[in-house]
């Protein structure tokens, strides 16, 4: 009976939150013919309704003039 309520437990936990992305979540001007890209993963709990952000990465590009 306790491994059962457990499992219960371990299940009910884990189902509760998913996670998606990476999503570009914001794109910038570097000033000198580049951009700065950041990137992070979306976190939705659908216990308490939360949407949060992790997981980030920044990758900078340079563009070529012609």
């Amino acid at each position: 009976m306790k491994k059962i309520f457990l499992a219960i437990c371990a299940v009910t936990a884990i189902s509760g939150c998913s996670n998606a992305g990476p999503f570009v979540t914001n794109v910038s001007s570097d000033g000198n013919n580049g951009l700065n890209i950041e990137k992070c993963a979306v976190h939705y709990n659908s216990f308490t309704g939360n949407v949060s952000t992790g997981q980030c990465s920044t990758t900078y590009i340079k563009l070529r003039s012609n």
